[in-house]
């Protein structure tokens, strides 16, 4: 199932796909988009620990809604990509707590499953600007252990039209450090597989040396030099993407927050096409270290602009 803005492709065989359109304020074309991601950490129900106690079946607390929301609208992006989120009835109470407040309105959204069975985190985005184009991407399954397998939360592909640029986003959130084989620590060589999947796809439908204008965002849950990262990065000598550094207003990169370990990482990025690149706004690009952030998500806000 997809959910997505007017005038995209619904052919049945590739996805069911409705229309959704939040009819509140129109988007007014202009040169500057922001773009930003967002890990909004388990936006579901679920078995989860609330105010000390252990709750079944419980959804995500209203507290940390609010946060999620409040985020948002500080950052005020005309596209948001969305991880970790759960079924599209929980988009669809964030997409309207939005829209019904003074902060950011969004007119579009779109909604993607995990292709893995019983996955319960999905991709999905809002958007200001309508979607020209949305398709759906062809088998991307790799072997892992001898085993067929696909990214579990599989890959959203939306085409944008910014003045007269035609570009494209891809959505991820690659395999989490969690596993359960002792033979594969922190799930490394799956995540790796998942990247060179996906990025074998973009590369195919996008080749380099036809300088196409591509960003490929979302949550890695893995660092800068980390196989996941290059396989995106670079192939022999051709460069893909080039990555958008983005930073809080300390100078400081990371974007995850571990509470049982104390830890912080950088997971979050935006890598764009070397022709989409020369669109970045300078200095445009961010973390959003906002006050009690990290009390609606685990991540924080990366987002940059690009002027077409």
């Amino acid at each position: 199932m997809l959910t997505s803005s007017v005038g995209v492709d619904k052919n049945p065989l590739i996805f069911l796909v409705f229309i959704c359109c939040f009819f509140g304020p129109s988007f007014v074309g202009a040169e500057t988009i922001r773009v930003a991601s967002y890990n909004v950490e388990n936006y579901l129900v679920m078995d989860r620990k609330v105010s000390g106690r252990w709750r079944e079946e419980y959804p995500k607390p209203l507290k940390e809604r609010q946060i999620i929301r409040s985020v948002i609208n500080q950052t005020d992006p005309d596209i948001l990509a969305i991880q970790e989120m759960g079924e599209r009835v929980y988009l669809n109470e964030l997409w309207e707590d939005l829209n019904m407040t003074q902060g950011t309105q969004f007119k579009y959204s779109a909604w993607l499953p995990g292709l893995q069975e019983g996955e319960e985190r999905h991709l999905a985005l809002l958007s200001k600007v309508p979607f020209t184009i949305i398709r759906k991407f062809p088998d991307l399954s790799f072997k892992y252990f001898e085993v067929e397998r696909t990214p579990s939360r599989g890959l959203m592909e939306i085409e944008f039209k910014s003045g007269n640029t035609k570009w494209t986003l891809f959505n991820l959130h690659l395999k989490s450090k969690w596993t359960e084989r002792p033979d594969d620590p922190e799930a490394a060589l799956r995540r790796e597989k998942e990247a060179r999947v996906i990025r074998d796809y973009i590369r195919s439908k996008y080749p380099p040396y036809k300088d196409p204008q591509y960003l490929v965002l979302g949550d890695f849950n893995d660092h800068k030099n980390s196989a996941p990262l290059r396989r995106f990065l670079q192939v022999n000598n051709s460069i893909l993407t080039q990555m958008v550094q983005c930073k809080d207003q300390e100078g400081h990169f990371w974007t995850h927050y571990w509470d049982k370990q104390d830890s912080y990482a950088r997971f979050d990025y935006l890598l764009a096409s070397p022709k989409l690149f020369q669109n970045l706004v300078p200095d445009s690009a961010q973390v959003g270290g906002y006050h009690l952030c990290l009390l609606g998500s685990d991540h924080r806000i990366v987002f940059a602009d690009f002027e077409f």
